[in-house]
């Protein structure tokens, strides 16, 4: 707050911030817990104040290493610093930590905080990766964000939702587009995972499909309604006693509910509005001429 309040002459603003910082935590049975350290409205909840302050208080920080002049990139209280070594790594982050922990009085977190290759860090929902002949560095997704964009797939495409399969594309494709709004940065490497996860996707969505027809007999009527070999849809969905998981991945369910069938119901492709993304960035812009008389 004393940071702060060298930056803000406006008394009723500092005061509002001042209580946001020390309210307490209303749990869902009703217990108060107090606050005594970090903002309540976090980065993770989508609160600005905590980036906001995180800001203000570290400017010093980014001031202190472009004086050193270290390599780095920060996002409110997340800092990646960039070395040529693990050796230049382990004394650049023992110097910083004093510098964190000394001069500005605030604590570093120690079980986030590493020596690694970049490629093995995660920082915004990515990581980086150097090629070693052309020097180039792709962006991929960071491990943690490949595994929350699965698990929300899971989220929502389950079998027991108890909505029509429209609205499960719908849900679908609104996570997608904000997806991709945030991770289509990543590099044209990264497209083959993208690609899996659509195949995850519509496996995930035949199996709901499967779900809704219910009995094995109005599964094969509608497969063969949707152009499938009437005898080979009878023996592949009759043979031995398959879950719906292990039918959603078999051929003759591939083949009725292609991928041309999901792009008729609307589904959204993560590969191809990722192609969308790296096209709009390599094409040139468009210069204006202006032409007049002098």
């Amino acid at each position: 707050m004393a940071r702060l309040a060298l930056r803000v002459e406006h008394k009723p603003l500092l005061v509002l911030i001042g209580r946001m910082l020390k309210a307490g935590v209303v749990l869902p049975d009703g217990v108060v817990v107090t606050q005594y350290e970090g903002a309540l409205v976090t980065q993770e909840e989508g609160g600005p104040l905590s980036p906001l302050l995180s800001n203000v208080v570290l400017d010093e920080l980014d001031h202190e290493l472009t004086r050193r002049g270290h390599r780095f990139v920060r996002y409110a209280d997340d800092i990646n610093i960039f070395v040529r070594s693990e050796r230049a790594g382990q004394r650049v982050m023992a110097t910083t930590t004093a510098y964190i922990e000394g001069r500005m009085r605030l604590k570093v977190n120690v079980s986030k905080s590493a020596v690694a290759r970049p490629d093995d860090r995660h920082f915004l929902g990515f990581s980086l990766r150097r090629d070693a002949e052309t020097g180039a560095v792709e962006v991929f997704l960071s491990k943690r964000s490949a595994e929350r964009i699965a698990a929300k797939i899971v989220d929502l495409t389950r079998r027991n939702w108890g909505q029509s399969f429209r609205d499960c594309i719908q849900r679908l494709n609104a996570y997608t587009r904000g997806w991709i709004g945030f991770f289509g940065i990543c590099s044209e490497a990264e497209n083959r995972t993208l690609q899996t996860l659509d195949a995850h996707i519509r496996r995930r969505l035949r199996a709901l499909k499967l779900k809704h027809w219910k009995r094995r007999r109005s599964i094969v009527r509608a497969l063969i309604a949707m152009g499938a070999s009437p005898r080979t849809a009878w023996r592949r969905i009759y043979a031995g006693k398959r879950r719906i998981w292990d039918l959603s991945h078999d051929y003759v369910v591939d083949r009725a509910l292609d991928n041309a069938y999901f792009r008729r119901c609307g589904l959204l492709s993560l590969a191809a509005l990722h192609q969308e993304v790296l096209a709009s960035h390599r094409r040139p812009r468009q210069s204006l001429l202006f032409a007049g008389t002098t």
